[in-house]
């Protein structure tokens, strides 16, 4: 067995990077460790809410341009919807609000008449945000062009050369003077990085510009949607998707891959598997990528990455509320909370790394759009800020979820003070740390935008594609450009156009991997009025003891709406049994509606078993 290419990890790089390359022709298997696709674009149930895990707002939509021919290229327009969001941000402190709204001429306005002494700096920045994304869609993609090109940059990309020269506060130090309109414009920086000092102006500007451009937008029902797309067009396509898979080797031969071990995320008694391809994509944190390779490549990228810098994680606030949080005075979809000591750029880094009771953070109202992730007269907010692993490393179970306890009240009181009575309407809320995202996607240092964008790690010298190994791509939050949703979506399909330039391809034949998880169901009985009974075939390999469980997923389930296709379940069967039974829970949700109607021989999923 034999594919073109496979692909490790199934964030939004590595998805469209496989659909890609699917849409191609080639024969692609993505190995994800997850037991859903998506990375940071997911979603996961609490209660009657749908959490969005990463998406607050994404860029990039504007029209005929390059993200939106990718996605009509990828049938992304007949199952994805996109909203547009109100506006940019609103900005609350001491009392006062700024609003940011979208397009440049309402932008303009909205900071000129609040700081009429700064209208000719304020046009100027608008005006090099806009041509930074003009001169950057113009670049040449292939590293030829682009080598032959380097003396006329100047000339041909004068905005682009200033901006790889700045950091996003040293040239708002240099023509801009008053301090609250550089906060206000820098409010929610926190999406691209923690300092605007080591922030190069050249990323900053690319999706700023795009934002305030085209606006900001939401993906109706959540991120995952686009990510199960992104998934099922692959193997539409003719490709395979292994979810709950663990690359563990990167398999070379005479400085080449020739294919890549995995095994079970959630059965460590199934041995490993290699599967020989060839090339590969690496859509994972590059810091990790040296465990899987033998040297002397392992010692070379260690080498190659030695002295960069990861970026800041986030810590995430996940809300659900008993009613629509406009009574409580939330008017605007993005709501940044600006901590109380932060009073000119330089308090910026300083405040996201210091005491909670001041540290600024934004509060999304996913209410404000028709997001899908709550039931009606319902909600679902998020509180984000900057974070970092080392605040949390160290600390026992205790002590770690004490901790985020007591950050969670202290933010929360913070919300409540902002909006009065909002706390009252908290029906479910949870915490995520720079540990949780670690934890969930294998991100050195929870860092979801991957290396700090900083002049030295940032366009041009940021690392790209293959420059490890000659069939080794990189495509990731990590690599080229960077992060952010429109950063990996543009990553992934970057690497799938080199990919194509370079033809590492051999013939492949049809046989694909059998996933020994999917299996059919044979029983479906009432236990009672509140429990149903589905009894599947036991996977191979699935060994479990009394009293642990396993995740059920649906492959084809009949109703979805404000649900997810799994739950954790524990396995009622023996272990001696040929069979594997469940018992869930007639609650009305979908999965429960679901369950009633999957009819003998509907297949489902089984990742596990767990404690």
């Amino acid at each position: 067995m034999k594919y073109n290419t496979i692909v490790i990890g199934g964030g939004l790089a590595g998805l469209v990077a496989g659909a890609t390359l699917s849409k191609f022709g080639k024969k692609v298997l993505l190995i994800e460790q997850h037991h859903k696709p998506g990375g940071c674009a997911t979603t996961f149930k609490r209660g009657e809410f749908i959490i969005e895990v990463g998406l607050h707002e994404m860029c990039g939509l504007e029209k005929n341009g390059s993200l939106l021919q990718l996605f009509d290229m990828l049938d992304v327009d007949q199952q994805v919807e996109f909203l547009q969001v109100p506006e940019l941000y609103a900005v609350h402190s001491d009392h006062e609000k700024f609003v940011f709204p979208h397009t440049y001429a309402a932008a303009s306005k909205a900071l000129i008449d609040k700081y009429p002494e700064e209208g000719k700096g304020i046009k100027r920045l608008m005006k090099f945000i806009d041509s930074i994304r003009k001169e950057g869609v113009k670049l040449p993609r292939t590293p030829l062009k682009r080598k032959l090109l380097y003396p006329l940059m100047p000339l041909l990309y004068p905005n682009l050369v200033q901006a790889s020269r700045h950091t996003v506060g040293s040239w708002l130090d240099k023509y801009i003077s008053n301090e609250n309109a550089k906060l206000d414009l820098l409010a929610h920086l926190v999406y691209w990085g923690d300092d605007p000092y080591t922030l190069s102006m050249f990323y900053y500007g690319l999706p700023f510009s795009s934002f305030i451009g085209s606006g900001g937008y939401f993906i109706k029902g959540g991120s995952q949607v686009l990510s199960d797309h992104l998934a099922a067009y692959i193997q539409k396509q003719g490709g395979t998707v292994l979810l709950g898979k663990k690359a563990e080797k990167i398999i070379t031969k005479n400085d080449q891959v020739t294919g890549v071990s995995f095994r079970d995320s959630f059965n460590e008694s199934v041995d490993p598997i290699t599967i020989a391809c060839d090339n590969v994509v690496a859509n994972c944190a590059i810091p990790i990528v040296p465990d899987m390779l033998d040297e002397p490549h392992a010692t070379s990228l260690k080498q190659r990455i030695a002295d960069k810098t990861n970026a800041c994680s986030l810590l995430n606030i996940y809300l659900g509320f008993k009613s629509d949080v406009a009574a409580y005075g939330v008017k605007h979809y993005s709501n940044v909370i600006k901590g109380d000591d932060v009073q000119t750029l330089k308090d910026i880094h300083p405040n996201n790394t210091g005491d909670w009771s001041k540290r600024s953070f934004v509060f999304v109202d996913y209410n404000k759009v028709d997001s899908q992730l709550a039931p009606p007269g319902k909600s679902v907010g998020v509180i984000c800020c900057a974070d970092y692993l080392k605040d949390w490393d160290g600390l026992s179970k205790e002590d770690y979820k004490a901790k985020k306890e007591e950050v969670a009240q202290i933010l929360l009181d913070r919300l409540e003070k902002q909006f009065p009575g909002i706390r009252e309407s908290i029906e479910y809320y949870e915490v995520a740390t720079s540990k949780t995202i670690k934890r969930f996607t294998s991100n050195t240092a929870g860092s979801v935008y991957g290396f700090a964008q900083t002049k030295e790690q940032s366009a041009t010298k940021r690392l790209r594609n293959n420059f490890l190994l000659p069939n080794l791509y990189f495509a990731s939050a990590w690599a080229f450009p960077g992060g952010g949703f429109e950063g990996s979506i543009m990553a992934g399909f970057l690497a799938a156009l080199q990919m194509n330039r370079d033809k590492i391809w051999s013939a492949v034949d049809d046989e694909k991997f059998v996933d020994q998880r999917i299996i059919p169901l044979v029983e479906r009985k009432q236990i009672n009025d509140n429990t149903l009974e589905l009894c599947f075939e036991k996977p191979t390999g699935f060994q479990h003891q009394k009293g642990q469980y396993a995740i059920l997923n649906l492959t084809n389930p009949k109703v979805t709406e404000l649900d997810l296709p799994y739950r954790w379940l524990p396995v009622i069967s023996s272990p001696e049994e040929h069979a594997i039974r469940f018992h869930t829970e007639l609650d009305g949700s979908s999965f429960s509606k679901s369950s009633e109607l999957i009819e003998i021989g509907d297949q489902a999923i089984i990742f596990g078993p767990m404690v």
